[in-house]
């Protein structure tokens, strides 16, 4: 399968189950849909962000090698839908120490951006959870900036993802 027949394939619902499964079978192909997902501009390109989602379920040690050019490629990605994915993958793994101050910085600006989708800010509230794990002493200020969103910003995933992170960060900073 070439990355041209992996693009079609990829347009249609029906063939993720079969492509899911060759895909999990022959690396070359993940490698592929990877270069899809980071680098197409194709409008359904986004499906293969889409199916490293999926495969990461299963099969998350394939993502380490390309968590770097994921992170490099949120910083100017335009499609919502790849960004979405992007920082839910990025939210699931362990991130390189070199790029933690990058994605921290990112992470504040996407989770306050009301010109970001929904679901975008929710998994940018999530990593910035996980890296007040790594790094204590920025939970009162998540803690502070999560219940500042929700007050001010609030929607059903923001203050349902919220309250479970802020009564989290409540219980460790006491």
């Amino acid at each position: 399968m070439t990355k041209e027949e992996l693009l079609e394939l990829i347009v249609s619902w029906e063939n993720l189950p079969y492509l899911l499964c060759e895909i999990t079978k022959t690396p070359e192909y993940y490698l592929m849909l990877m270069e899809i997902a980071l680098y197409n501009r194709n409008k359904k390109s986004w499906r293969a962000a889409y199916l490293i989602d999926k495969i990461n379920d299963n099969y998350p040690i394939l993502l380490n090698p390309f968590l770097n050019e994921m992170i490099d490629q949120v910083k100017i990605e335009k499609s919502h839908s790849k960004k979405r994915h992007f920082l839910k993958l990025i939210s699931q793994n362990e991130l390189p120490p070199e790029q933690q101050g990058f994605i921290l910085d990112f992470c504040m600006k996407t989770f306050t951006s009301a010109k970001e989708d929904l679901a975008v800010r929710v998994h940018a509230m999530q990593v910035l959870y996980n890296i007040s794990e790594k790094e204590p002493e920025l939970k009162p200020e998540i803690l502070a900036l999560i219940e500042y969103e929700m007050e001010n910003h609030s929607s059903a995933g923001i203050v349902s993802r919220g309250r479970k992170l802020a009564e989290k960060l409540r219980m460790q900073i006491r």
